[in-house]
């Protein structure tokens, strides 16, 4: 599941890549190697929806990792994003060595989840929405939301926790949801017809909703910060509050011992930390905005590379500034030129001799 993710994230960013020169930037819809990164990726957003119906909530979230590890190793096998030989301990590293606490922490995730999972039929997602817990952390998660919200909105506190917060809180609410319909659609198709009771309506529309507006915080955010700070950051918030409504909404920590709740614990942070190592070297590729300064010396105009590459064809060019280093030069005054006649003090002069004339 987890790996047919990152294949697929890996082919389509690879048929950016060969046609980032295009003229057209609809090319790629013409593409094998894209299509087939759009057809894995539904294929693995199918089975991750369908595994919510065998597994416990807070296993899966967890195991999410997964694909950024192999994202990590495919981007730099496959996408060939390679470095320098110095430079390649100092950008990699960290992110080796994220890598291998993140596959530690899968080994405790597996082998200390929760086990037991409750087939969930529409009379017992009623059961677990309607107890008092539930609906004591939906209240809390409500509150929250409603404050981060008035604060984001009114008070102007674009900061990345707010956002990333509110995005958590939302993807609480879905992966409980999904769980849900997951499970009733299963059932219905073993036999077992679930589609008609209101609480899959309901669930239905919650989960709708709910990631329409993840994908609205996440594209405002994104225009703020940088795309690997944000992944890392709404990873750990968005895994913890997962495992937390696991916990709450379909209590499945209910029959495991204290020591298998804090390896598993103890996997979780570990998995935080090396999914932020991972992420933590990953910068945003900079755009090539040539512009143009001038060698006072020798009148040569100079254009100067400052970052990405501009596919459109044509460079944009800004002030005339010294932003390179380049030490700045000054014009030598001679003392004993002559001065300069401008044509419009010539021109003020002609009409008035012409008259005297």
């Amino acid at each position: 599941m987890d790996s047919s993710h990152s294949d697929a994230g890996s082919y389509t960013k690879y048929s950016h890549l060969k046609l980032a020169g295009a003229k057209d930037p609809r090319t790629f819809y013409r593409t094998k190697t894209w299509w087939c990164g759009f057809i894995l990726t539904c294929l693995g957003e199918g089975a991750n929806f369908v595994s919510y119906a065998f597994a416990p909530l807070s296993l899966i979230a967890p195991l999410n990792a997964v694909s950024i590890v192999a994202s990590s190793i495919l981007g730099l096998l496959f996408l060939l994003e390679k470095s320098k030989t110095k430079d390649f301990l100092k950008r990699y590293g960290l992110s080796f060595f994220g890598c291998v606490l993140t596959i530690g922490a899968i080994y405790l995730f597996v082998t200390f989840g929760p086990n037991s999972h409750e087939q969930l039929k529409a009379e017992n997602i009623v059961k677990h929405v309607v107890a008092w817990p539930v609906l004591l952390y939906l209240l809390v998660e409500i509150i929250t939301f409603c404050l981060l919200l008035y604060f984001y909105k009114q008070h102007r506190a674009n900061y990345l926790i707010v956002i990333v917060l509110l995005v958590s809180l939302l993807s609480s609410v879905t992966v409980i949801t999904v769980k849900a319909l997951s499970s009733m659609l299963v059932l219905t198709v073993r036999g077992t017809m679930q589609l008609n009771y209101p609480i899959f309506s309901v669930m239905l529309v919650c989960m709708v909703a709910s990631i329409v507006f993840q994908a609205r915080f996440l594209s405002q955010a994104c225009k703020l910060f940088e795309p690997s700070l944000i992944a890392s950051v709404n990873y750990i918030l968005s895994t913890f509050f997962a495992i937390v409504a696991g916990a709450v909404f379909y209590l499945e920590f209910k029959s495991e011992d204290v020591l298998h709740i804090c390896l598993f614990l103890l996997g979780s942070a570990l998995c935080f930390l090396g999914v932020f190592l991972i992420t933590k070297n990953r910068k945003n590729p900079q755009t090539f905005e040539p512009f143009v300064t001038m060698d006072m010396a020798s009148g040569v105009p100079t254009i100067h590379d400052k970052g990405l590459v501009d596919f459109n064809g044509s460079f944009s060019y800004g002030t005339l500034v010294n932003e390179d280093g380049v030490a700045r030069t000054t014009l030598p005054v001679k003392l004993d030129q002559p001065p300069i006649r401008s044509r419009s003090t010539d021109a003020a002069r002609g009409p008035l001799d012409f008259k005297t004339n």
